[in-house]
């Protein structure tokens, strides 16, 4: 059998061993689930009629929060799901289970690409769960199928993107704890950006960076794109920042891992 067969059935086996993790293990994943619709419910409930109304537009109220405030949660929810990918990567490498895949026939691109793939499919289950949970409290987007498509495509490179620089922080880590606490500010990007407030809002040295850090750009090309906003230059800007995060990200990663091999 050549080398890609080999490399894709190898694959295919270490996603089903992280598919299989997230079911021995509920108690991760559901903290990884449930963290961004409990920030959700927190805004909108008991934020959300003041924020709203400080909007300047529509409405106001919990009404137009909800619409707000969902893309930066959706944005939570793939943060939340990369911040677990390097502390399972962090697991394996501390555990000694990679020193036991050395010994084995393996593709050795296989173990790495299971955390990947294993990680977008928990991403994307997890914004599902979000919108879910939104729709249920009031959020009405008004996007088409086409827009729907385009936000997930947004959401998916963003997600690509920080899964493999969470991949290379679990293989730098030297305990699962440090793989657990040097995702964090992850978490905490879309407080700093326009996730929950208009960046105008802020005072000029915060909002200097809101505007200019990665994330901003992608939670207002999904309002763009859920909401009918206006996008402007923000589609070029989150898909410039996904593809150099996932790019630095990926190389990293590889070194780290080849290293340790």
């Amino acid at each position: 059998m050549s080398t890609m067969p080999l490399a894709l059935r190898d694959s295919t086996t270490m996603v089903r061993r992280q598919i299989k993790h997230m079911r021995r293990y509920p108690s991760l994943t559901l903290q990884l689930l449930g963290t961004p619709v409990v920030f959700l419910l927190l805004f909108v409930y008991v934020f959300g009629a003041t924020l709203g109304d400080g909007l300047g537009s529509g409405s106001g109220g919990r009404g137009e929060y909800v619409d707000y405030v969902t893309p930066g949660i959706m944005l939570m929810a793939v943060a939340a799901v990369a911040m677990g990918t390097a502390i399972s990567v962090a697991m394996d490498m501390t555990e000694g289970i990679v020193a036991r895949f050395r010994t084995m026939a393996i593709a050795r691109v296989s173990v790495l690409t299971g955390h990947v793939v294993g990680a977008m499919a928990q991403t994307f289950l997890a914004v599902a769960v979000v919108v879910a949970v939104a729709l249920a409290i009031g959020f009405r987007p008004d996007a088409s199928v086409v827009e729907w498509i385009a936000a997930a495509g947004v959401l998916g490179l963003l997600a690509f993107a920080l899964t493999w620089l969470t991949v290379a922080l679990g293989l730098a880590a030297k305990t699962v704890e440090s793989a657990s606490n040097t995702p964090q500010p992850l978490m905490f990007l879309p407080f700093l950006g326009s996730g929950f407030v208009p960046t105008d809002s802020m005072p000029v040295g915060l909002r200097w960076f809101a505007e200019y850090q990665p994330f901003t750009p992608v939670i207002e090309t999904l309002r763009g794109l859920l909401l009918g906003t206006g996008i402007g230059a923000s589609g070029i800007a989150a898909v410039a920042w996904s593809a150099g995060i996932a790019l630095i990200g990926y190389l990293w990663a590889r070194k780290l891992y080849n290293r340790q091999n």
